[in-house]
């Protein structure tokens, strides 16, 4: 089985491309929880854009002096279906998406093409296997698009230098003091006997007789 981290050492082009294919991946949710997170992002993408498109097909096709309220009337009754259909999509394709992870073990662009294709047969088989088949060819190109496409920007995207390495550390133990520079102690005199005079001494000496 394949493991589903990164390679820690990256030593050609291709292995490179595969690191940057695998964080991406590694950027998502785990399988459990990325179904309900592309439900709920696909809901909120399909409302959004229906809220959009529907308040202005609502505002042209209302009478003059009732525009505000034909748009309004418009996104209530449109908008939420749009989303439920784009929560729908994005529900089937997460669950296809997920099944095929555990039963390859291996996360790859394939999966994303197949699921697309399962996705759209499903939602086209109430119209017959012919039109199922059709819906399936056009999800599964669909996907393969976007694959592609997200292939190419991570071919294309600039390489992450490699991470600086931390300067050594010292070995840990007891720091030894520096030693302390040793003084020469005079001599001890006697009684009745003269240090030595400096330099000039005499001098002085001789100036004091």
């Amino acid at each position: 089985a394949e493991s589903h981290t990164c390679p820690p050492s990256l030593r050609s082009p291709a292995q490179r491309r595969d690191s940057r294919r695998c964080s991406h991946a590694m950027e998502r949710d785990p399988c459990p929880h990325r179904i309900l997170d592309d439900l709920g992002g696909a809901f909120a993408m399909g409302a959004i854009g229906g809220t959009v498109w529907h308040s202005v097909v609502g505002a042209r096709n209302s009478p003059s002096g009732e525009r505000l309220a034909g748009s309004l009337y418009a996104v209530r009754a449109r908008a939420p279906v749009l989303g439920g259909n784009f929560a729908v999509w994005g529900g089937l394709f997460s669950t296809f998406d997920c099944a095929l992870v555990a039963i390859r073990d291996k996360e790859d662009p394939w999966n994303a093409i197949a699921s697309g294709a399962l996705t759209g047969y499903v939602l086209a088989a109430r119209g017959g296997w012919r039109a199922a088949s059709r819906s399936a060819a056009v999800g599964g190109v669909l996907l393969a698009m976007i694959e592609g496409l997200n292939h190419f920007m991570l071919r294309m995207a600039p390489q992450a230098p490699p991470p600086a390495m931390p300067p050594p550390q010292p070995p840990s133990g007891p720091a030894t003091p520096p030693q302390a520079r040793s003084t020469p102690t005079p001599p001890a005199l006697g009684l009745g006997e003269l240090a030595p005079a400096p330099a000039g001494g005499e001098l002085m000496q001789d100036k004091w007789k």
